[in-house]
């Protein structure tokens, strides 16, 4: 086996469905099956499924979950034939002597043919793994552990300076990533291989595989516990599965993290993003200023002074009003803009929370993408300047909305008096100024890969940073640009991390 590296795997319905046994057995497809379909479909590899059992339902259902993932069906004889070796040669020629074959241990007489035509062979359902070895197969005890068996394989087989990484994410966004090309389990260009770090198997025998672990590790928390200091440390409470991986890497140093767990909680808080960007005064161009919006925190709504207090800020209404913590918890999206004084009190935003500078932009924002040393940047809709606000809240009470799942976004009509607007001078966006604001907030956060939002102000031509979020989707950005800076962000954070270890 060893030199022999996987590019096609053909899953037998022997591991894809469970036997309740007896004189007529039912069949029920395994639970991990369908997560295992996915991510072979977006691992670069070719993927098939040979159906042999009898059962005319299982294969009805086996077909729909070839057609439903876009992957291979092969139907094959209930014992294994020259001809069914053939017929799935001829198809998959261009892989022919790099299959892996996954088929259970009940099917012992198909093994050894299997091995006999060349093929890397995985059992599941052995407990004990020792004949395995002799056999030349690889046998595992759940499905669970079939992306790892395919990582140790091609990474011994194509090149052992190969880096692997181990990542974790919640499922959505692992697959978004993967749809996109993000997560191949065969070697990228620039030498690496993406294992998904699943918490059905202990991490003990998941991360000695692993050179680097790469994380969204805000899908992670339960809860974040804020008092009135805007110091987040030891008050985030992690997932029981986060809090291990976090126990890993505290006696692992030599293991690197993309990002470390400290380096991305001034994101988590959106006081300690304001005050980092404070630093941003010192970056001008041609009289042009980058910067944060003005902002004020509040622990109570009901504050007194409070309109003394948004004086002393820089700050007029109307305004809009944030959690202060920023993601990783169900009502960290909940905003309102606020029009009036009375808007506040008993405002239905979670507090503490931030008061900050509503600024006219003319419904145009800059999503800005750090991929290392790459950026890149889109222009998309945002919401209405205050005037086009004002008519579209009609004066009831503030507008609360949540900004993951829509916007206060003005109508055509509102659009149009918008840009006729005598204080809209539409100025232009300095893409150099904020190139260089990205790459002082790249050395300020430690961060390799991260995002921020930038709205250019109409009257002042202020550009203002007005959103920073960690390992962000970069889905504006053209895959095949994209994807290629990504993996080189990964490989020099590890490059760089091991400089500065020895």
């Amino acid at each position: 086996m060893v030199g022999q590296a996987v590019k096609g795997v053909i899953l037998d319905d022997s591991v894809l469905f469970i036997s309740s046994g007896g004189n007529n057995p039912k069949h029920s497809l395994r639970p991990a099956a369908d997560a295992l379909l996915r991510y072979l479909r977006y691992s670069m590899f070719r993927t098939g499924i040979s159906s042999r059992l009898d059962s005319s339902d299982c294969k009805d259902i086996i077909k729909e979950k070839a057609e439903s993932h876009s992957i291979d069906f092969f139907s094959l004889s209930a014992f294994l034939t020259k001809d069914d070796i053939n017929e799935i040669m001829l198809s998959w020629g261009d892989v022919c002597n790099s299959i892996l074959y996954v088929i259970s241990s009940e099917r012992k007489d198909d093994i050894n043919h299997l091995i006999d035509q060349g093929w890397l062979v995985v059992v599941l359902n052995v407990q004990d793994d020792s004949a395995c070895e002799n056999l030349g197969m690889i046998c595992i005890s759940k499905l669970e552990e079939l992306p790892l068996s395919i990582c140790r394989l091609n990474r011994k087989a194509v090149d052992s300076s190969i880096l692997v990484v181990g990542y974790t994410m919640k499922p959505s966004r692992e697959l978004d990533f993967s749809k996109r090309g993000a997560f191949p389990l065969y070697p990228t260009d620039n030498g690496l291989i993406f294992m998904p770090l699943t918490f059905d198997l202990p991490l003990s025998s998941q991360l000695p595989e692993v050179d680097m672990i790469l994380h969204k590790a805000t899908d992670e928390i339960l809860y974040v516990e804020l008092s009135n200091s805007s110091d987040l440390s030891n008050k985030i409470t992690y997932s029981s599965r986060m809090q291990e991986l976090q126990r890993y890497i505290e006696v692992h140093p030599d293991l690197c993290v993309i990002d470390p767990l400290d380096n991305i909680k001034p994101v988590l808080d959106r006081v300690e993003i304001q005050q980092i960007l404070l630093g941003l005064e010192a970056l001008k161009s041609e009289g042009c200023i980058i910067r944060g919006p003005y902002f004020l925190k509040v622990g109570n709504f009901n504050e007194a002074n409070l309109v003394q207090k948004l004086s002393e800020a820089k700050l007029s209404l109307p305004c809009i009003v944030k959690p202060q913590v920023a993601c990783g918890v169900s009502d960290a999206h909940k905003m309102a803009i606020i029009f009036y004084v009375e808007d506040i009190k008993n405002l239905d935003v979670p507090l503490p929370a931030i008061i900050q500078e509503y600024v006219d932009h003319s419904s145009t924002l800059y999503k800005f993408y750090v991929l290392g040393e790459k950026i890149f940047y889109a222009v998309k809709k945002s919401t209405p300047n205050i005037s086009a606000l004002i008519n579209l809240n009609q004066g009831v009470g503030p507008l609360v909305f949540d900004s993951l799942k829509s916007l206060p976004i003005a109508n055509e009509s509102q659009q149009h008096l918008e840009g006729k607007s005598s204080d809209n001078k539409n100025k232009d966006m300095n893409i150099e100024l904020v190139q260089n604001s990205a790459n002082w907030l790249r050395r300020v956060l430690d961060l390799s890969i991260f995002g921020f939002d930038v709205v250019v102000e109409d009257k002042s031509g202020d550009h203002v940073i007005v959103d920073v979020n960690y390992l962000p989707s970069f889905k504006e950005v053209p895959d095949n640009i994209a994807i290629p800076a990504f993996w080189e962000a990964i490989k020099n954070k590890y490059e760089n991390f091991k400089k500065l270890s020895t």
